[in-house]
């Protein structure tokens, strides 16, 4: 579980800096603010649930493979796919609707961390 998350995590990380380039080299002058502003959120989020993703990985270095870590990581990679992914797209096609799921997204990244809560709860019992 652990070279998963971890290995996810760098990818997701080499995607959210590649992604953060693109917008900030590539995609000013052609989206107008609002979009470049969902594009930039997207890139934020990326960013800081990949490091969350590392750190579930990370503490399954140390941890036996728990449902609640797992979960964690899960629903974190879920989130990201989610909550960024829509963002991404929705910045670079208009298309609105999209906005609907990125709230799914939203929900997956809280339950990653209430999963990640819960077993730092238990470490500590």
């Amino acid at each position: 579980m652990a070279n998963l998350f971890i290995t996810l995590a760098a990818l997701s990380g080499m995607i959210a800096v590649a992604l953060g380039a693109f917008g900030a080299h590539a995609l000013k002058g052609r989206l107008d603010a609002y979009a470049l502003g969902v594009f930039e959120t997207a890139v934020q989020y990326h960013f800081i649930h990949t490091l969350a993703l590392l750190s579930v990985g990370l503490l399954a270095l140390s941890q036996p493979p728990t449902l609640l870590l797992r979960s964690s990581g899960l629903l974190f990679l879920l989130g990201l796919l989610l909550f960024s992914g829509s963002l991404y797209v929705l910045s670079l096609s208009g298309i609105k609707w999209l906005g609907a799921i990125t709230p799914l997204g939203g929900l997956a990244l809280i339950g990653g961390w209430g999963c990640l809560a819960a077993v730092g709860w238990k470490l500590l019992a």
